[in-house]
């Protein structure tokens, strides 16, 4: 298994080796069933010069995750605009599924799993649920790529596991890794228990061909 320090460590050495190692696959240069652990989960920008991570917009993402509001126009109100990808994903009412703090907010699971967590530090149900195959009919215009997000505790740390079905490595994992590591740092505030590691695993982990060779 794959152990890296800290996000950034992740991003370079995963862009090299995709770049280098990866299968051509709609569009991308693509690895499979690809895992690693990041040691330090707070150590979570991304600094390579030739990724030039938005930390505004990162943070803005992070916002709009926390209002639990599937509409774009939330994410704009907080960013100042809406990005076009979002626009593109929206459905006719404005609203996306790829909100992960709707999705963690339904059927209140992310405070579910906060209460579990704080009855019992042995708990293997401290997980939420986000890609859904019973709601495929409503992912025409925007399917999540996360399948899941579980907590455990071990040796008094608060350790979390993110699964995805797809991740682009230059904008998905860049992003996504800050607000998943938000999230835990999140659960670990109000639960009390010391942050642990964070497990990150994708089932397809690309980058897309016109994100190739940018170093």
């Amino acid at each position: 298994m794959k152990v890296f320090k800290n996000a950034q460590e992740a991003f370079t050495t995963l862009y090299d080796y995709i770049s280098e190692n990866g299968v051509e696959f709609a569009g991308t240069k693509a690895i499979f069933n690809e895992g690693f652990t990041l040691l330090n989960p707070k150590d979570r920008m991304i600094t390579s010069e030739f990724r030039k991570f938005n930390l505004e917009y990162t943070e803005a993402e992070w916002k709009w995750y926390l209002s639990a509001d599937p509409s774009v126009q939330a994410l704009g109100d907080i960013y100042g605009k809406v990005p076009m990808i979002w626009k593109r994903m929206a459905d006719e009412d404005g609203n996306v599924r790829s909100n992960y703090g709707w999705q963690w907010s339904r059927n209140n699971q992310l405070n579910k799993v906060i209460d579990s967590l704080k009855a019992n530090n042995q708990t293997r149900q401290a997980a939420i649920s986000i890609y859904d195959g019973k709601e495929i009919d409503t992912y025409s215009k925007d399917t999540p790529c996360t399948y899941a997000v579980q907590f455990t505790v071990l040796d008094s740390k608060l350790n979390m596991s993110v699964l995805m079905r797809s991740n682009d490595l230059w904008h998905g994992f860049c992003i996504d890794q800050y607000c998943f590591s938000k999230l835990q740092e999140y659960v670990s505030e109000q639960t009390g228990y010391e942050m642990g590691t964070y497990f990150h695993y994708a089932h397809n982990m690309h980058i897309y061909n016109n994100f190739l060779n940018r170093k």
